[in-house]
């Protein structure tokens, strides 16, 4: 059975979309309906999928607004790669809370930010037999309309639409897989910054299909 860690932000977790008047509101979808949830449904048996997505995860920056380095995406990442090893493929889908006003970064840091946490999962030795697990980069969609996060997104929205070049150029760089998740869905119509119901579906089958090609099984 193949392992696949899934490392990401709140689209990871599966954070419902809210409209404005509910943006306190943290709900999330159920395990079926989470993409990663459909990605595990679409691989059957052959494959085991581990869910690790965090409300407000950066590539490497400490957020002192959201608990400071727990936020960090870099902080967490090698002591979660050894809890769960050995791992076949880590699938990672970060950066967008890199875009909030605060952090001050531009597409390309973020993308170079995401290359540190390339090389903290090459550098584990979390893959079988002591390798390095299979690496899979997924550019997040670009930030859609947005209305109660505005200000804190504060020109991101520009922002988010290089993240996909830059990142493709970091995986290159790295000898990782890349997936520009813009090809199959958009951010939410609701708040612009998460993923509908509908393109949870939609991003898990997608994904499915190109871990079958980077893992693929006597049955593929």
């Amino acid at each position: 059975m193949y392992i696949v860690l899934c490392y990401g932000d709140s689209n990871t977790w599966g954070h419902i979309p809210v409209k404005d008047q509910d943006i306190q509101t943290k709900k999330r979808f159920e395990r079926s309906v989470r993409w990663t949830g459909v990605l595990q449904n679409a691989l059957c048996n052959d494959y085991y999928v581990i869910e690790e997505g965090l409300n407000g995860r950066t590539t490497v920056w400490d957020d002192r607004v959201r608990g400071g380095n727990k936020r960090n995406g870099s902080d967490y990442l090698l002591p979660c790669l050894e809890s769960q090893s050995p791992i076949d493929l880590v699938i990672m889908m970060l950066g967008t809370n890199d875009l909030k006003a605060r952090f001050a970064v531009t597409a390309y840091d973020i993308a170079e930010s995401l290359g540190y946490l390339i090389e903290i999962v090459q550098r584990s030795g979390c893959g079988l037999d002591g390798r390095s697990p299979e690496i899979l980069i997924m550019a997040p969609p670009p930030l859609g309309k947005l209305s109660a996060y505005a200000e804190t997104f504060n020109g991101g929205v520009e922002k988010s639409k290089g993240l996909a070049n830059h990142y493709k150029r970091i995986a290159q760089a790295y000898g990782c897989h890349f997936m520009d998740t813009a090809s199959v869905i958009q951010s939410s119509r609701v708040d612009g910054l998460h993923i509908d119901k509908e393109d949870q579906e939609v991003l898990g089958n997608a994904v499915a299909g190109r871990v079958k090609e980077i893992l693929p099984t006597c049955s593929s």
